[in-house]
């Protein structure tokens, strides 16, 4: 619900910004009626087959089973009538299905990103974003990354100005920090391949060291271009950004539980120096490690 709900409600902000109806949201499916999300809530669509539009954005759902050929179809012949088109959460999987993201950047939801990449290998997912582009496709992490996504289209379409006053207004931030790794935890990324998930093993145990592609390639027992190649199908990120979220999220625990002065921590989780871990803080959390441990001591 959140997924149709997010978006929905921030171009009816726009609206009101701008005291002019500049957006008209229509709520589609396959045919006329009611659609009942999984919080159980019924909403009244119209059919896609009638629609004429400016901008489709397709909202998350199940990935198992797909959508029905037919409905992919209808969504693929929707798409060569709009401006643009975009994806919130799972939806990415809809817009994969129906040919509309190969040779693309995308991303979706974190929990998911690996899944796309394997299933869809034409794609170039990008694991940790919370919002991408590429040309006029769009796609968005999960649930309430539609907000931010459709903050970046009003932006689009209507200027900083209007953008921020509309992220005001929903009390969310204009342009969040950070990627997803903020909100992903490490014990998740548990790779099916046996030797990627050797290497990942091999990262933790040695994160003190420089870990170079070759070195994890060799860890796994694969060819360098081999293991990065699997490694994106595996995880949906690149071995050097995996690296990097393990060396933070150590960092962070240590950062939050211990006195330990922040240059002994990050050379103590492969940094090698305080500034190194400093940018990668604001990369991944959008904060620098002293703002994080003031906020756990307040």
């Amino acid at each position: 619900m959140l997924d149709l709900a997010g978006p929905a409600g921030a171009f009816e902000a726009a609206n009101d910004q701008l005291e002019n109806p500049v957006y008209r949201v229509h709520i589609l499916a396959a045919d006329n009626g009611t659609v009942t999300s999984s919080l159980g809530i019924a909403t009244a669509a119209d059919s896609l087959d009638d629609a004429v539009l400016d901008t489709l954005v397709v909202v998350g759902g199940p990935i198992d089973p797909p959508l029905s050929a037919g409905t992919l179809s209808r969504v693929s012949d929707a798409s060569r009538q709009c401006r643009r088109v975009a994806s919130v959460c799972t939806g990415a999987f809809t817009l994969a299905a129906a040919g509309l993201l190969d040779e693309r950047r995308a991303t979706t939801h974190w929990r998911y990103a690996a899944r796309l990449q394997r299933d869809y290998p034409a794609i170039r997912v990008e694991a940790d974003r919370i919002f991408c582009r590429d040309g006029n496709v769009w796609t968005s992490a999960g649930i309430t990354a539609g907000i931010d996504l459709a903050l970046a289209l009003i932006e689009e379409d209507h200027g900083f100005a209007v953008a921020k006053g509309v992220a005001q207004h929903l009390v969310v931030y204009h342009r969040r920090h950070g990627g997803q790794s903020q909100f992903a935890a490490s014990v998740d990324l548990a790779p099916k391949n046996d030797r990627i998930a050797a290497a990942v093993g091999y990262a933790r145990d040695h994160i003190a060291d420089v870990l170079t592609v070759e070195r994890m390639a060799e860890a796994a027992g694969m060819s360098l271009r081999q293991f990065s190649r699997t490694f994106r199908t595996q995880t949906g990120t690149t071995p050097a950004r995996l690296v990097e979220r393990l060396r933070v999220d150590l960092a962070r625990g240590r950062i939050e539980t211990t006195p330990e002065p922040v240059e002994r921590i990050a050379e103590a989780v492969g940094f090698g120096d305080a500034e190194n871990m400093r940018r990668a803080f604001i990369r991944i959390y959008g904060q620098p490690p002293q703002s994080i441990r003031r906020a756990t001591r307040s």
